[in-house]
């Protein structure tokens, strides 16, 4: 029986490959798969450096620069470490001539105390008072052997009840020598002063008790003189509480209690 032959399709120029369709088919499906990125070529090696590693080590072309900056670094250290050594070495010799000073002339605060009051013009029955003070003063600086004070203008020396001031003054200004005790008297004035109706009768009870406290405050500017040596423009507070019997002339004190301080930027513990 002879051997029957079949015949064979020929694929048609025009259409795809039958072999290429599904796999255009699942293309169009999937999309295209992404490029695989190349490999390090045959022979070289891929090495991991740390981040901080690489931002360490400048580029071969800023070597030089870092290295300049480098230097100038250290020598801003270096100056700023000899800034502070000076700065040390003139505190430390501040102190040592302060302690000197102070060993060789043993300052000490004068003592301040008030030891009159007369009180003239002072109508509590008027609606404003006007009242006249002549304070008695006696500074004593008889403690201090080697140290003079000078006296300026611009003081101020006010005297108050209940924290309402009546008058004002000045003090006077003179030098006062070593182991001297000056005694003056100044006067303070006050015009259309209003007390306020319960310092009025706060002030009344006092005055028919016969005690008055008062306050008198005072501000003056000096300059302390140590030898041939001078000091800055310093300023004294003096805070003093006193008791009359009276708002009268030539007052009898009844108490009176002074306190003294001397705004001297550290100067030998005054």
């Amino acid at each position: 029986m002879a051997d029957r032959v079949h015949p064979v399709k020929t694929p048609d120029p025009a259409m795809p490959d039958a072999a290429e369709s599904p796999r255009s088919t699942t293309s169009s499906k999937t999309g295209s798969l992404p490029a695989r990125k190349p490999g390090p070529e045959p022979g070289t090696y891929v090495i991991q450096v740390p981040k901080d590693v690489v931002l360490r080590q400048p580029l071969p072309g800023n070597a030089h620069l870092s290295k300049v900056y480098a230097r100038r670094a250290a020598r801003r250290r270096s100056r700023c470490c000899l800034c502070i050594t000076w700065l040390f070495a003139l505190v430390l010799l501040l102190a040592v001539a302060a302690g000197f000073l102070y060993l060789v002339f043993r300052p000490r605060a004068p003592n301040y105390t008030v030891t009159g009051l007369s009180i003239s013009s002072f109508n509590l029955t008027a609606a404003t008072v006007s009242p006249v003070f002549d304070v008695t003063v006696r500074a004593d600086n008889d403690r201090n052997m080697k140290m003079g004070i000078y006296y300026r203008d611009a003081s101020d020396i006010t005297a108050a009840y209940d924290g309402v001031t009546l008058c004002e003054g000045k003090w006077p200004a003179f030098y006062q020598p070593p182991r001297n005790e000056t005694v003056f008297v100044t006067e303070l004035r006050g015009a259309g002063i209003s007390l306020g109706e319960d310092v009025e009768l706060t002030l009344r009870a006092a005055q028919s008790e016969g005690k008055v406290p008062l306050e008198v405050n005072v501000e003056v500017p000096v300059r302390v003189k140590l030898g041939a040596m001078k000091s800055w423009t310093i300023k004294v507070t003096v805070k003093c509480e006193v008791t009359v019997d009276g708002l009268r002339e030539n007052a009898v004190i009844l108490n009176r209690d002074c306190h003294a301080r001397v705004k001297f930027w550290g100067f030998l513990g005054l």
